[in-house]
């Protein structure tokens, strides 16, 4: 029978592949060499870095990271020694999408102005960017998109040149992966040049990775004024966040973007099914239940007032980011129990509305931004 190792924090995991193995749990960054020294395979989060420290003279043939990113494995090294690995590109796209409609909703509130006086810069259009993406112009957002990678593929016709985005737009949001060198390098993208080059007043979002963005240099342009505000979910330096950081962001949170329930199932069955795959287990066909969210039904009154206040109070209620922001401000060195202790929630399509008017227009927009409409 394989040995999997398994960090002890992926959710719906446990039980699930005992019947086809040996499976031990550990918190992800107690899992070292010690641990997988006899293990065939591992179930990991970024919290474990699988390199030839972790990884050398160890039998593991097969690493399965229940997360969109993969800057924790080190892909030369597995190549090198034939290790096989497998992360959930878009696991949680829909989780990041309703934290960013959640933080818009707070900015569209703070600003006095409605979705259709932005301008969203979108910065990396992939699983995460494409949802975010759909989300602004249907709330009549103008969009702006950069994305290199996509404009070699495609042709420059839907992107613009990451200075025209940052000169124009009023908000500024990082869907990028980590890429330390190569034409694409996103280490320090966010540095001071490039928020100097942002339209003075603009708002900033990073729910990518920390070290995008140079903490000194947000850190300046919050001090000179120049830059109106900051959504921040990713760190520099986890958990040992700055403190400086935090006291001036409007919104920060403990690197939550993603942790819907819907996304952690997604991301678990992605790895029991790569798991499956790998091993010839038969069980990738699996996927966890999820209970459905308190006030699951929302009856929509005709006098709801304007499409712009029902669409914020909608994403407030799915999710209300100021409670996470609280927790973390008033608890910093409980950066990693915040992760671990996250309360539940449900994305936007685990609640149903109910329009008093059954032809009211808003509905077919919020049906297309996710929700069931009844």
């Amino acid at each position: 029978m394989i040995r999997i190792v398994a960090d002890n924090k992926i959710p719906f995991l446990r039980c699930v592949l005992e019947k086809y193995a040996t499976v031990v749990y550990f918190p992800g960054r107690e899992i070292g060499y010690q641990q997988v020294r006899d293990a065939d395979a591992l179930i990991v989060r970024t919290r474990t870095k699988c390199n030839e420290q972790l990884l050398g003279e160890t039998p593991v043939k097969y690493i399965a990271t229940a997360t969109i990113g993969f800057d924790h494995i080190d892909i030369d090294y597995c190549r090198a020694r034939g290790i096989v690995w497998n992360n959930a590109p878009g696991c949680n796209s829909g989780s990041v999408m309703q934290y960013i409609a959640s933080a818009m909703a707070y900015i569209f509130d703070h600003s006095g102005r409605g979705p259709g006086e932005f301008t969203l810069g979108i910065v990396g259009v992939g699983h995460v960017g494409k949802k975010v993406e759909k989300l602004a112009r249907l709330l009549g957002m103008k969009v702006m998109l950069n994305d290199p990678p996509r404009e070699r593929a495609e042709g420059s016709g839907n992107f613009v040149s990451l200075e025209r985005l940052l000169k124009e737009s009023d908000i500024v949001t990082l869907h990028v992966p980590l890429n330390r060198e190569g034409t694409d390098r996103s280490f320090h993208l966010a540095d001071g040049a490039f928020f100097g080059r942002m339209k003075k007043g603009a708002w900033f979002i990073n729910s990518s990775r920390g070290e995008v963005m140079e903490t000194a240099a947000l850190i300046g342009a919050l001090r000179a004024g120049h830059i109106a505000g900051t959504v921040i979910d990713v760190w520099e330096n986890e958990p040992d966040i700055d403190r400086e950081l935090l006291a001036l962001a409007d919104i920060a949170t403990p690197h939550i973007a993603g942790y819907s329930l819907d996304g952690k199932a997604n991301g678990t069955a992605c790895s029991v099914r790569a798991v499956s795959d790998f091993f010839g287990l038969g069980i990738g066909e699996w996927y966890p239940g999820l209970p459905a969210p308190s006030c699951s039904l929302v009856n929509v009154e005709s006098n709801y007032g304007t499409p712009d206040l029902l669409v914020k109070r909608l994403f407030m209620h799915t999710y209300d980011i100021m409670a996470d922001n609280a927790r973390l401000k008033a608890g910093p060195r409980r950066f990693e129990q915040l992760r671990d202790d996250y309360p539940p929630r449900r994305e936007f399509g685990a609640y149903r509305l109910k329009f008093e008017n059954p032809a009211d227009p808003a509905a077919r927009n919020l049906r297309e931004i996710g929700f069931r409409v009844l």
